[in-house]
C-alpha cells in the first residue's frame, strides 16, 4: 500500500532530523473524482457541465486524525469546494474519492446560509476547522467552524462586511481570547478576527498586497510573528502580533529578507521552521526562523510543470502531508507523507 518515495535532506536545520523519507500514500492517474450517490447522478453531472473532473484542483489543506481536508479552486464544474477523504481504509490502487464536507446539502453557490467557496482553513487546539468562505455576487464572505471532535457540528460563526478576494488564515490561541489572522489576495491590509465578542477589524500593511502568511509558535523570548509574503515580491515580512491583538489599524512590516521566488503557500512548525512553496517551481524550500535568513531546499520534484504544485499541513502527531500536482504528466494527483520530529503547535485530538 505504501511505497518509498524518495528522502529529503535537512541541510543545516536543527529542528528537524537530518534526513526523512516520504513515502506516497495515494495517486490518482487521471485525477480526482467525487464521491456520487449514484453512477447516474455522475453522469448527469457531467452531461450538463455541473461536473468537470479536469477542473478539480486542491488549493489548501487541513488535516485532523485519520482525515485529509481539502479546499478546491473555484473552477467552473465544481460542485463542491470543501471536501475530505480518509487517509485509513482506501487502498494504494484504488485512491478515494473525495466527500462533500460536512455534506452535500451544506455546500451551494448563492445560498448565503451555505458554504460556498471556501478558501484557506486551519485546525485548532480542540479540534475545530476554520474556513474561510469567499460567499457570492449576492452574499458576503464568510467564517465557519466545523467542529471535527463532536460529530462535525457546523457552525457559521461571522459575516464580513465585503465579499470575494478571500485567501488564507492562520489561528493565533491565547489565554485572553482566539484570533484569527486573514489575507484578502493582493491587498494592501489584513483582516483581524477575534473569536470572543465575533468581532472583526482591518489593519492597513503599507507595501504592495500580501498573498503568503505563516504564524511563529509560542515562545517565552519574545511575542509571536506573523509572516507576509507579498503578490508581486519575492520579499518576505514580520509584524509582532501583539499590535495586532489590541486592535491597532496600522502596521508596518519589517523586512526580514528575499526568497529566490514569489511564494503562494508557507507554514511554520512548532521548533519555528519555514516551509515556503512558489509559483511555478518544483521545489519546496525551508528557513529556520531562530537563526539569519537563509533558505535551505527541502524538497525537489524534478519535472515538474504546474502554476500551484504542492500543498502540505502537519497533523498533531509529527508527520507532514502533502499534495503534489502534475498538469502534464501521469500520475496527475499524489499524497505523500514523511514523519518528522516537528508538527504544527496545536493539541492532539482524541
Amino acid at each position: 500500500m505504501i511505497t518509498s518515495f524518495c528522502a529529503l535532506f535537512f541541510l543545516g536545520l536543527s529542528s528537524l532530523a537530518t534526513a526523512a523519507n516520504f513515502t506516497q500514500v495515494f495517486e490518482w492517474p487521471n485525477g480526482m473524482d467525487y464521491e456520487w450517490p449514484s453512477e447516474a447522478s455522475r453522469t448527469q453531472a457531467l452531461n450538463d457541465g455541473a461536473f468537470k473532473p479536469e477542473n478539480i484542483q486542491a488549493r489548501f489543506m487541513a488535516v485532523y486524525g485519520t482525515r485529509i481536508f481539502l479546499s478546491l479552486e473555484n473552477y467552473d464544474g465544481i460542485p463542491a469546494s470543501l471536501v475530505t477523504f480518509m487517509t485509513s481504509s482506501a487502498s494504494f490502487a484504488s485512491p478515494p474519492k473525495l466527500n462533500p464536507f460536512p455534506s452535500r446539502g451544506m455546500q451551494g453557490k448563492g445560498f448565503c446560509n451555505k458554504i460556498e467557496q471556501t478558501k484557506g482553513m486551519d485546525v485548532d487546539s480542540v479540534g475545530r476547522l476554520w474556513v474561510l468562505d469567499d460567499g457570492s455576487e449576492n452574499c458576503n464572505a464568510k467564517l465557519w467552524t466545523i467542529d471535527l471532535s463532536n460529530n462535525d457540528h457546523t457552525k457559521l460563526i461571522h459575516r464580513f462586511s465585503f465579499r470575494f478576494y478571500m485567501h488564507d488564515l492562520v489561528l493565533d490561541e491565547t489565554p485572553n481570547g482566539t484570533f484569527a489572522y486573514i489575507l484578502r489576495w493582493g491587498e494592501r491590509n489584513i483582516i483581524v478576527f477575534r473569536l470572543e465578542g465575533n468581532e472583526s477589524w482591518i489593519v492597513q500593511t503599507p507595501g504592495s498586497g500580501v498573498y503568503s502568511i505563516a504564524l511563529s509558535p509560542k515562545s517565552k523570548e519574545e511575542p509571536r510573528k506573523l509572516y507576509l509574503g507579498k503578490w508581486d515580491s519575492d520579499e518576505l515580512y514580520s509584524i509582532s502580533v501583539t499590535a495586532l491583538r489590541k486592535e491597532t489599524r496600522i502596521a508596518n512590516p519589517k523586512l526580514i529578507g528575499k526568497w529566490n521566488a514569489r511564494p503562494y503557500k508557507m507554514l511554520i512548525d512548532n521548533h519555528g521552521t519555514m516551509y515556503a512553496a512558489f509559483w511555478e517551481k518544483n521545489y519546496i524550500n525551508s528557513w529556520n526562523t531562530s537563526q539569519p535568513f537563509e533558505e535551505q531546499r527541502f524538497y525537489e520534484d524534478a519535472g515538474l510543470n504546474t502554476y500551484w504544485p504542492f500543498n502540505f499541513a502537519f497533523d498533531q502527531n509529527g508527520t507532514l502531508w502533502m499534495t503534489v500536482f502534475d498538469k502534464t504528466r501521469k500520475p496527475k494527483y499524489r499524497l505523500l507523507k514523511t514523519a518528522v520530529d516537528a508538527r504544527s503547535f496545536k493539541a492532539s485530538p482524541e
